[in-house]
């Protein structure tokens, strides 16, 4: 009865810290992109060099796309112009870098663990861009058309503050409804582990005292769908089991990094080579950052 009260007591607790977050930090988020137009973003990542890796980087950190958006975005900067190795760096930062999930991670697991997320996935994600663009492998896109509409955000932006509040609320619920399910199931199993998971098992298998518990973290991660805002609250729970953070880190980003119904849909835009460097490059960012923060922090 005490394990069930536990976990019953920490469902609602994390349940209710994350709707708060999630739609408040996404309010505003979407009351800032109401004034930035993306096509101003698009001209500032067709430049040439490592600056539009830069600008593809920062531009995958303000917008939180899910996967579903993710492509036909990829596809509008591919059909602008935007070089192979830049929309590279966007596509690798996309769903692991938004406002959201860095305030999600300072708020839970600390303000340095987010920072240090946030630098090496953004470093990562742009020495990738730039690697693969030098490896010439822009002719691994393949001849696609896009269809449809798809820059939501040059629709027009009311006058009135009121009303572009009431819209960046309405644009923030509608994100919350796409994810609710996966922060009930993800605060779910965290609810589990927190009340039910055996400490000793859990410190015995990802620990700090096993020095393969973060490529085991890395690998459990790859064929899973792991949105972070479900992530976060697993980890939570198993750092509360004595999984190391580096560990939970590389589970968070190789589980949310490498979402397969996206590589499903990415497979229709590029060539196997480039699928499976993706991967790969995921892979590494999540074994690089939990062996990193494992050593600093």
């Amino acid at each position: 009865m005490n394990s069930l009260l536990q976990t019953i007591i920490y469902f609602i607790t994390i349940m209710s810290e994350l709707i708060g977050l999630f739609i408040g930090i996404s309010t505003v988020i979407a009351f800032v992109l109401m004034h930035l137009p993306e096509s101003k973003l698009k001209n500032w990542m067709s430049g040439k060099g490592i600056w539009g890796n830069i600008m593809a980087v920062i531009f995958g950190a303000v917008t939180p796309f899910c996967a579903c958006s993710t492509v036909p975005i990829t596809l509008g900067l591919l059909q602008a112009g935007v070089p192979f190795g830049t929309v590279m760096s966007f596509i690798i930062a996309s769903p692991l870098m938004d406002p959201v999930v860095f305030i999600l991670l300072g708020t839970f697991m600390g303000w340095k663990i987010a920072i240090v997320f946030f630098i090496l996935t953004s470093v990562i994600s742009l020495i990738a861009g730039v690697v693969l663009e030098k490896l010439g492998w822009a002719d691994q896109v393949k001849r696609v058309r896009l269809k449809g509409d798809v820059n939501e955000h040059n629709q027009e932006v009311p006058k009135e503050f009121k009303k572009k509040l009431k819209k960046s609320f309405l644009k923030a619920w509608g994100d919350f409804k796409l994810v609710y399910k996966y922060m009930i199931v993800g605060v779910a199993i965290g609810a589990l582990i927190y009340g039910y998971l055996p400490a000793e098992l859990m410190a015995k298998i990802a620990g700090p005292d096993n020095p393969f518990a973060v490529l085991v973290a890395a690998l459990i991660g790859l064929p899973l769908y792991i949105r972070v805002e479900s992530a976060i609250p697993i980890g939570l729970a198993l750092i509360g089991k004595g999984v190391s953070m580096g560990a939970v880190v590389a589970l968070i980003i190789s589980g949310a990094g490498i979402a397969i119904p996206e590589l499903t849909m990415f497979a229709s835009i590029f060539k196997r080579k480039v699928i499976i460097a993706f991967i790969v490059i995921v892979f590494i960012m999540a074994v690089i950052s939990g062996l990193l923060i494992n050593l600093f922090i």
